[in-house]
């Protein structure tokens, strides 16, 4: 062995000795290996196939008058909380936010397992709400971080099948388990995804986004506490109103109906003055109303999201209470809803990916749903099956089509520092009509099924009846004949009224998308000037003119640059974007991974 000169290198091959800074060995979401990424989507989406609801719980508890607060208190935790993970993977990072998620729909429904009364069964729902939100759109903002635009499309699609999956076998899979095991372990059942889940981001979710980090004490700051409850009261007075005036057929003077109308419209004034003026950093981000893309989109959402809860709510009662079938065939009515939407997510995914467009797949069949709710609206008792069987597949497809296309569309006219906030607003507006499908939906049947049951049922004990009737589809089979009759015609009418509500939704939905002008989508990531191209310094432009707002690169248009500026102007308040040169935005840093805490070196704290 030869002694060293001064001539041979200190250290021979540098390449072999581990940083200094951990940080440098972290990959930004665009510069991660394939394995981990298919990791971190098997993560995310095996969260996403959970999707458990049974009206027949309440029947252990002997409240089926409250049984319908089992899907509303779910569906308003996700309207008024969703938004919220828009900040929340900003400010925590990307694990960080989609672990919560995960932990409270996980917590909730082990809850729901264990519940042993009717209220905390509710309030159980409530809280799997607020992490079921959450797991879909931190999902949307990680895929958005790992693939182009063209290619999310793509990706959106195949986690949708996952979306359908759960959609579709949840019921009959959740309602064989139910009468075999009880209802209980539909839900505890259930509690192994959640925790593959974990596992699957914890080890895999370490990218790096880059930005500035902040503390713990300066997170909860800028969390919206006061734009979140505002709307959480808001909505759910709302659906009290809505619950006590039509479910409950109280008068307009009674006090539980004044009440609750009242609080509805003054916590609605609440959560705007809020968001315009006190909220540091909005849930509804007020320069999003200000643009014309984002808000098309989102009317546009509610419409969409409106039409597919009302006829998910509904259809299924049709073959209950008019064809007379068993609830276990009424539900599988709903299977070619969800494969449908799993092949027409697929499909849209395909054709944007391959062509680069979105503006024409979404003209062709955005007409879908129409058609489909249309043919909803017309069965009758002796339609032939291929009607009753394979009507709602243009409306499941159709709207697959049109909620990816929408969301691409969406996400090609913002800026990539507002990936995340766009998708919280976008999903907002989901989560109104979500709870508007099922809260003015059922106003509208429960007020013309009891005009029709009345004017059917004329027996000396004809408002017990009727009463039993309106709160039991299930009662419909049971009834002598001539009673029977009476109540089969009222429900049909009843349910033809709302699947017309949908057809006319998703109609106006598509007129409110025509505006929407096209934009060619990039086929090649932009790839941003991480930590690992620049050796961890991350470019912070000098000016509006350096990034443009609409595309994310250099040298923009002289309109993009009057766009930036004006943005800019009107926005005092700090959006949980990227560090600009003002330092006005910011989210977490080139020192933090997707868990959003500083990583301990070699050397020491960073």
């Amino acid at each position: 062995m030869t002694e060293p000169t001064e001539r041979d290198p200190l250290i021979k091959n540098a390449s072999q000795v581990a940083p200094l800074n951990r940080s440098e060995s972290k990959n930004g979401p665009l510069d991660i290996s394939r394995s981990r990424r298919y990791g971190i989507l098997a993560g995310i989406w095996s969260a996403t196939f959970l999707s458990v609801v049974f009206p027949s719980i309440s029947s252990d508890f002997n409240k089926s008058n409250q049984a319908s607060w089992l899907g509303t208190s779910y569906l308003l935790a996700i309207c008024t909380f969703t938004p919220l993970y828009g900040r929340l993977s900003n400010v925590l990072g990307r694990r960080g936010a989609n672990q919560i998620a995960v932990i409270l729909a996980g917590v909730g429904t082990l809850a729901c397992g264990l519940s042993n009364s009717m209220e905390l069964l509710i309030a159980a729902r409530f809280l799997a709400g607020l992490g079921g939100g959450g797991i879909f759109t931190t999902a949307s903002i990680i895929t958005s971080d790992m693939y182009s635009i063209r290619s999310r499309g793509l990706t959106q699609g195949i986690a949708s099948v996952f979306n359908g999956l759960g959609m579709g076998l949840g019921g009959p899979v959740g309602g064989l388990i139910s009468d075999w095991i009880g209802w209980r372990w539909a839900f505890l059942i259930q509690m192994p995804l959640f925790f593959v889940s974990l596992g699957l981001t914890q080890y895999n979710l370490h990218y790096v986004t880059p930005g500035k980090s902040k503390s713990a004490k300066e997170v909860l700051k800028r969390i919206d506490y006061g734009g979140s409850f505002t709307l959480l009261m808001a909505v759910g007075s709302i659906l009290v109103f809505l619950s006590t005036r039509y479910n409950e057929e109280r008068p307009w003077k009674d006090t539980s109906v004044i009440v609750p109308l009242v609080l509805a419209g003054l916590f609605a004034i609440a959560f705007v003055l809020v968001e315009l003026f006190l909220a540091p950093e909005p849930v509804l981000a007020p320069f999003l109303l200000k643009q014309k893309i984002p808000v098309l989109i989102g009317l546009s959402n509610y419409l969409v999201a409106l039409c597919n809860f009302t006829v998910m709510y509904f259809f299924p009662m049709w073959f209950q209470t008019v064809a007379l079938t068993s609830a276990a065939t009424a539900g599988l009515h709903l299977m070619p809803n969800s494969v449908s939407m799993s092949c027409g997510s697929m499909f849209a995914g395909w054709m944007m990916h391959r062509t680069g467009r979105y503006k024409m797949i979404n003209l062709i069949f955005g007409c879908f749903p129409f058609i489909g709710a249309l043919l909803i609206t017309f069965m009758k008792e002796d339609s032939p099956p291929t009607q009753l069987w394979l009507s709602i597949i243009p409306l499941g497809f159709g709207n697959a089509v049109v909620l990816q296309t929408t969301l691409i569309a969406l996400l090609a006219h913002l800026p990539e520092s507002s990936m995340a906030v766009g998708t919280g607003f976008g999903q907002l507006f989901r989560g109104l009509g979500q709870v508007s499908g099922v809260g003015i939906s059922s106003a509208v049947f429960q007020s013309i099924l009891d005009r029709e049951l009345r004017k059917r049922i004329h027996t000396p004990d004809a408002d017990q009846m009727i009463r039993q009737i309106r709160h039991s589809a299930r009662l419909v089979a049971s009834l002598p004949p001539d009673i029977q009759r009476a109540a089969k015609d009222s429900y049909a009418i009843g349910l033809k009224a709302v699947f017309t509500l949908a057809a006319c939704s998703t109609f106006l939905a598509y007129i409110i998308r025509l505006p929407v002008p096209e934009k060619a989508l990039e086929h090649r990531p932009r790839r941003k000037r991480s930590s690992l191209a620049e050796g961890n310094s991350f470019h912070k432009p000098n000016s509006a003119t350096d990034i443009s707002p609409s595309t994310g690169d250099v040298n923009g248009s002289d309109e993009d640059h009057a766009s930036a500026i004006a943005v800019r102007q009107s926005r005092p308040r700090r959006l949980s974007m990227f560090e600009d040169g003002d330092g006005l935005m910011d989210l977490e840093g080139d020192r933090i991974g997707g868990s959003a805490r500083q990583h301990s070196t070699l050397g020491g704290s960073l």
